[in-house]
């Protein structure tokens, strides 16, 4: 085994371990990839001000994100298809979370379902909603994340219309999969993939099969999806769902201050500054560039967190200093299941804390409360 020191070090594993048409699933962003790319490279560019000579005794990073004890800033972002990277990956990642202390999003797009992770689970866990035009089987599916004891509920805004990923076309990743030559001999090549998924029941889109009328396969599960996600979606189908939630409400995919100050007058709890990781506008900006100018505008009201390109504890710190009181991780999270399963998961969790305690101490700070853009070099960062 590899010594693992870094999320890119999981990334690596990952890439030998899980199956090339689910590892480029996750590992991937529309058309030209630009905005994927730079919603890492635009981190890098901001230089953090090293301080000496405090002491650093005592440090903490933990917070609370809407009202909800944190280990760290950083929850699990919402991933569909988590269980192809692994069997039964959305259980072992929030599994993995809450040992850790950081809430856990199941996506709508899981393998395994809601009922499975609470099945699992003690801790509350949040769940991501994507708004179809079924209006029955999304206030079904509400009641189900209330039955389960979700604590929030993420309503993401970006996928009304699906971005094209190239790699996906090309490795024939439908619903349900082509089994491509190419895609036989690749899976010929991971052992421990397959042995793993055959150890388990859970292959398909739980949350939907058998929950939606219609929905009774794979094949048919892909001519509901392919009508169903809803390009109608409006703000007032957000009133909606927040009359039916009834809860804390997380929306996700505010990437422009106008929209950041429509979500505010929805009533929502926070919102997450996010172009969907760059799989869907490519061209956009990136979320760490988006984020400065929606904190300014709405910081005072709501709580703002980002999601995309995230990476390193060193990212999360930069992202608070920058004025987001909470990070979302999504590929981070997926490279340490399909390298390790939940230790993987663990694994990444532990490298993001330590890196983030470390830089904190670095910048002079023993509680994240207390990080602001003081730790940043003037000239570095988008204002």
């Amino acid at each position: 085994m590899p010594v693992i020191t870094n999320i890119e070090d999981l990334r690596v594993l990952a890439e030998k371990r899980v199956p090339r048409m689910f590892y480029d699933y996750a590992d991937s962003g529309s058309w030209t990839e630009s905005t994927y790319r730079a919603n890492e490279a635009d981190f890098q560019k901001i230089k953090l001000r090293q301080r000496v000579a405090v002491n650093l005794e005592n440090r903490s990073t933990a917070t609370k994100m809407v009202g909800i004890d944190v280990k760290m800033p950083v929850c699990i972002a919402p991933v569909g298809l988590t269980g192809m990277q692994h069997a039964d990956g959305e259980i072992l990642a929030a599994k993995a979370a809450e040992k850790f202390g950081i809430p856990f999003t199941l996506s709508t797009m899981s393998i395994c379902s809601i009922e499975d992770i609470a099945e699992h689970t003690t801790a509350p866990f949040w769940f991501q909603l994507y708004m179809m035009r079924d209006r029955d089987a999304m206030a079904r599916m509400i009641e189900r994340a209330r039955a389960a004891r979700c604590s929030a509920l993420v309503l993401t805004l970006d996928l009304q219309v699906i971005g094209q990923r190239h790699k996906d076309l090309k490795n024939g990743l439908t619903a349900p999969p082509r089994p491509t030559l190419a895609n036989i001999i690749n899976l010929a090549t991971k052992p421990r993939w397959c042995l793993g998924m055959a150890g388990t029941r859970r292959h398909t889109f739980r949350n939907l099969v058998g929950h939606v009328k219609g929905v009774s396969d794979m094949r048919s599960l892909a001519a509901w999806t392919n009508e169903q996600f809803d390009p109608r979606l409006s703000w007032p189908d957000v009133a909606w769902v927040k009359e039916r939630w009834g809860g804390k409400l997380i929306l996700k995919g505010i990437q422009d201050v106008e929209d950041a100050k429509l979500a505010v007058a929805s009533g929502a709890d926070a919102i997450v500054v996010s172009n969907h990781g760059g799989r869907q506008l490519d061209g956009a900006q990136s979320s760490i560039e988006a984020l400065p100018a929606i904190v300014a505008e709405v910081g005072s009201q709501i709580e703002v967190w980002m999601d995309g390109g995230i990476r390193s504890g060193q990212d999360v710190l930069k992202a608070w200093a920058l004025g987001a009181r909470g990070t979302m991780i999504g590929r981070a999270m997926v490279y340490g299941l399909g390298a390790m399963g939940e230790a993987g998961v663990t694994k990444a969790l532990e490298i993001i804390h330590k890196e983030l305690d470390v830089t904190m101490a670095f910048c002079g700070h023993t509680k994240i409360e207390t990080v602001d853009q003081g730790i940043l070099l003037p000239g570095t960062y988008p204002v």
